[in-house]
């Protein structure tokens, strides 16, 4: 950034800016909805590697450069995460019903600090380790149950013809994560209701934030109990048994996280990466076609991060960042897919030429590195091995400019997904009555706790509902 760009941003940090007294840009609208890399390189130009912006009515900083963000991921001490050293908000100058507050009050390993992360972590890595580490029987069988999820999920999608419209988020991207994050929490069939959608209330930092965390935390709360009396092959009762002294509250807050993590997180990268490699600059269709799906999956990640904006950490004590001398307990948010766009990233390697790199901070780095990278890999890589082995053809059915994305300060993800499909050559398409009768049969199976449940019939039910409108995408 050039001195006249200092100037006209009143200063250089030298002792005598304050946050609150600096002229803020408003982060969330329209602009920054549809077009947040123009958002991103206008703060750029005008304010370098950090950038004072107001977050719903609140002044935050966020991290546009690539080495900045990198040095306060990987300094947690001297940068740590925790509502607590926010200096406004303790002095109260912070809204009480300030929405984004919910997704940064709870309680769960990636927001503690100290000792505490590192027993938590711990507990994390064990309770996943029997779903991500390849040879375990139980992620093999995971595997083999997300590419048959994915397979039901096509069947039902192109239901009644080779070709046709649909939603991919509501009919796929969505459905597939969830089933899985069902699979991981030990719940037969489906999640709660409304699970998924108070996730993204939460997330999207909508008005109802506040109450949408407190049913998720009740319903993870009642889950806990269920697998603490009775526990299983899942994630819960794994975490329990390395962490057993987990509160009935803690363990809620860590399973809403996972919640997130799997049901949402991983289903924007799916979704993003379908965006990518039908409209993008064709590297993530050439590694797709060339065989090498997980380089396609890291190359939407580098290109289009689910995780918009990390939550803020605090610095323990004025550190000059960028142009700025940032104050003890001022909140700082990194803005993923800006450091990537960053032309000092990856050696001077923007973007558009860093296709191979895995040194993105998509995952996060340093301590708090995401602890499921490898399952949300792992899922979206396969997602999108069944759809483009079974599809000849996908196509937006809009303009890409027209995609719906969501708002929310802290993912980029769309609302709705609008394709149109043609089934490749070869591949079986079974008629609407065919499923039906089959549905109707109402088979069933033995679950590992001895109960008898329908085979499939109430998820039949569900993405059929989606498919022919008599259950509305927008409440799923």
């Amino acid at each position: 950034m050039g001195e006249t760009d200092v100037e006209r941003v009143g200063g250089t940090g030298d002792g005598a800016l304050t946050l609150e007294s600096l002229s803020r840009e408003p982060l969330l609208g329209r602009e920054y909805q549809d077009h947040p890399d123009v958002v991103h390189e206008r703060l750029r130009r005008r304010h370098g590697a950090v950038a004072p912006v107001d977050l719903l009515g609140v002044p935050v900083w966020l991290v546009l450069g690539y080495p900045e963000a990198l040095y306060v991921l990987q300094n947690d001490e001297r940068w740590p995460k925790g509502m607590r050293h926010w200096r406004a908000r303790n002095e109260g100058r912070v809204p009480a019903d300030w929405p984004v507050a919910p997704a940064l009050t709870a309680r769960n390993m990636m927001a503690r600090g100290g000792p505490d992360h590192a027993r938590y972590r711990a507990a994390w890595d064990a309770a996943l380790r029997p779903f991500q580490d390849p040879g375990h029987p139980q992620a093999r069988r995971l595997r083999d149950n997300i590419r048959r999820t994915a397979d039901e999920l096509i069947t039902i999608l192109v239901r009644g013809g080779r070709s046709g419209a649909a939603d991919l988020a509501a009919q796929f991207s969505r459905p597939l994560p969830l089933m899985v994050a069902g699979e991981l929490l030990g719940v037969s069939g489906l999640p709660g209701d409304e699970a998924l959608l108070d996730i993204w209330r939460i997330l999207d930092a909508g008005p109802d934030a506040a109450e949408a965390s407190a049913r998720v935390l009740a319903a993870m709360g009642r889950l806990g109990e269920e697998k603490r009396n009775r526990p299983g092959e899942d994630f819960p009762s794994y975490l329990l048994a390395a962490h057993p002294r987990l509160t009935t509250e803690e363990l809620a807050h860590e399973l809403t996280m996972l919640m997130g993590m799997i049901s949402d997180h991983a289903s924007i990268l799916i979704t993003n990466a379908v965006v990518e490699i039908i409209t993008g600059d064709g590297r993530a269709r050439a590694s797709l076609s060339a065989g090498m799906i997980r380089e396609a999956v890291n190359h939407v990640a580098l290109r289009k991060p689910p995780l918009a904006n990390f939550v803020p950490r605090f610095p323990l004590k004025d550190e000059r960042l960028g142009e700025y001398v940032i104050r003890a307990g001022e909140p700082v948010w990194i803005a993923t897919a800006a450091t990537h766009a960053d032309p000092r990233f990856a050696g001077g390697a923007s973007v558009s030429r860093a296709a191979g790199t895995r040194a993105h901070l998509s995952w996060g780095a340093g301590p708090r590195q995401c602890p499921a990278r490898e399952l949300s890999t792992v899922l979206t890589t396969l997602a999108l091995e069944r759809l483009f082995e079974r599809f000849a053809q996908l196509e937006l059915a809009v303009p890409e400019d027209q995609l719906p994305w969501r708002s929310s300060p802290f993912v980029r993800g769309l609302r709705a997904l609008p394709v149109r499909y043609e089934v490749k050559a070869g591949e079986a398409v079974t008629s609407p009555d065919a499923e039906d009768a089959e549905d109707a049969e109402g088979t069933e199976e033995r679950g590992r706790d001895g109960e008898r449940r329908p085979q499939g019939s109430l998820m039949r039910r569900f993405l059929v509902g989606l498919v022919t409108g008599t259950i509305d995408p927008d409440a799923f």
